[in-house]
């Protein structure tokens, strides 16, 4: 019952956001974004990345999060590289947070180092590090070579 409450809120806050649009075909187009995850049932997200002309999508996980983080986009951002898998920028603003350890970070994985510190990951490795999960890049393929080792700008919006 508590998770149906979760959707339930997890859509109206779209639903609102979808109203505030100027057109029929913005809303609709906001509304298509919550796809049903068919294994857990968990509404996800999904998201643009693109790195100079190379496009990828990526899944959001419905999480507080998430929420904050979409209230963001759409956003271009300079990203900086850090120990030749990750780019990480500080963002403006705090988002909420639910950090753990992952145990293994992924190729794609799309996290948030403490409370503002957004981190798009590019190559897989173990980690005692605890992150709040944004989601996942679909396909990765690539990823690591578009983004390179020096800083780099990223675009983000929804998709």
């Amino acid at each position: 019952m508590k998770s149906q409450y979760s959707i339930l809120l997890f859509l109206l806050f779209f639903v609102i956001n979808a109203s505030a649009c100027d057109s029929k075909d913005a809303r609709h187009e906001i509304q298509n974004n919550v796809v049903n995850k068919e294994n857990d049932n968990m509404k996800t997200i999904k998201i643009k990345i693109k790195v100079n002309s190379k496009d990828f999508t990526a899944t959001l996980l419905s999480n507080k999060t998430t929420e904050d983080f979409i209230k963001l986009l759409p956003l271009t951002i300079k990203m900086e590289d850090h120990l030749r898998n990750e780019k990480h920028v500080d963002l403006a603003t705090k988002l909420r947070i639910n950090p753990s350890n992952p145990g293994t970070i992924k190729n794609g994985d799309i996290m948030l180092f403490g409370s503002k510190t957004l981190v798009l990951f590019y190559d897989s490795f173990p980690t005692s590090y605890s992150y709040t999960k944004l989601g996942k890049v679909d396909d990765p393929t690539g990823l690591a070579k578009v983004l390179g080792l020096g800083s780099i700008t990223v675009h983000f919006e929804l998709k």
